[in-house]
């Protein structure tokens, strides 16, 4: 139900809130100190979902009203932190030799302070309706319980390798780009790693895909695994699925992280191969260093993409800069737009009515770029 999604949805702000990509925007005092209340906030709230969900489910009207104020105040908040995650990874893939004069003009001081002054005002308000929502919990006398369990059963969609070419518009530059680095010969690295950056719905899945069925990459690898890591980036889970993906096979539950290893390595070493570890979360350095200790008995030319929505995760886990997506050009997402949403016959009219193409033409504004 709705609900199981505002446990997600109340983790993500969580996660986003105490992010480094936060640290990265020179925000002013007052507004660090408003998302430490927002912070704490959310915490407070999360721990009486459950509660709160069950006596949405017997019917009780007013739990159902404070539910319906507390989802649309979780997203406005989620909203506002995809906003961050946007502006951050906005200055850092813009590279100096691009700055145009409206692009200087944009990060001058004058507009750096206006754009902290209006976020500012928006997060004030957003702490505030939090806040009062937040307050009304106590009339209805919800029980604080552990969300442990709840976490643990709602796990990401996984991806899977498959893509059909036709479908996907704009990203065939960024595909050879991939597919250059992947085919590279002069690296020093025998099994270098690389990881593929940038917000989510960007696709970041997408281009791995079209990379991983390029038949030059299918010629060029003698062994190609697909993982989707998604958020739960254990040593014992990853190396487990990256050995399920490898062999074909499920592996004996229970076996031992010693087990686990020693069966990854049989499958990989002396082997070209490449590993795509799609959607990774964890910014834990050592983690992903114990795993890739384990990758790097494969043969020289061996390459392990990583997508990811976190710099951190393609700083950590590469010595090579991360591949930075960008959106789709304002003709791209048009051409996206017409083949998703209309018939054939309308997309080769080039839209049959006037007033219809306005309309699309806003709504791929405001997706700016984003597929």
């Amino acid at each position: 139900m709705a609900e199981g999604v505002l446990f997600d949805i109340a983790e993500k702000v969580l996660e986003h809130l105490g992010s480094s990509a936060l640290q990265e925007l020179s925000l002013a005092s007052n507004v660090k100190a408003e998302l430490t209340k927002l912070e704490e906030i959310v915490s407070i709230i999360k721990v009486v979902l459950l509660d709160a969900e069950e006596q949405h489910n017997s019917n009780n009207q007013g739990v159902k009203v404070w539910l319906k104020q507390l989802k649309d105040a979780v997203y406005d908040v989620d909203d506002l932190l995809d906003d961050f995650s946007t502006e951050v990874l906005r200055r850092k893939t813009m590279k100096g030799n691009e700055m145009s004069k409206k692009v200087r003009i944009f990060f001058s001081k004058s507009n750096q302070l206006s754009y902290r002054l209006k976020l500012g005002h928006r997060v004030k308000a957003l702490s505030g309706k939090l806040e009062a929502i937040s307050a009304n919990r106590i009339k209805f006398g919800f029980n604080e319980r552990l969300v442990e369990s709840q976490i643990q059963s709602s796990e990401r969609e996984q991806t899977h390798s498959f893509v059909r070419l036709e479908e996907v518009i704009g990203r065939d530059g960024d595909k050879n780009e991939i597919i250059e680095l992947l085919l590279e010969t002069n690296s020093e690295e025998s099994i270098k790693v690389v990881p593929i950056v940038g917000i989510g719905g960007l696709g970041k899945t997408t281009l791995a895909q079209m990379a991983f069925n390029d038949e030059k990459v299918k010629a060029h690898f003698e062994l190609k695994i697909w993982v989707c890591v998604s958020d739960r980036f254990e040593v014992k889970i990853a190396v487990e699925k990256i050995l399920e993906a490898a062999a074909q096979k499920k592996v004996q539950q229970n076996c031992q992280l010693e087990t686990l290893q020693n069966d990854l390595r049989k499958e990989i070493d002396g082997k070209k191969y490449l590993l795509v570890l799609d959607d990774v979360w964890n910014e834990d350095a050592q983690k992903w260093s114990m795993v890739k200790s384990l990758l790097m008995g494969g043969a020289r030319g061996s390459r392990i993409v990583v997508t990811t929505r976190s710099e951190l995760v393609g700083r950590v886990t590469s010595t090579i800069s991360p591949y930075f997506l960008k959106g789709l050009s304002e003709s791209q997402s048009l051409s996206l737009f017409k083949q998703i949403t209309f018939e054939k016959q309308i997309q080769t009219s080039n839209f049959l009515d006037l007033e219809l193409k306005t309309i699309g033409e806003k709504i791929v504004k405001y997706c700016a770029g984003v597929p």
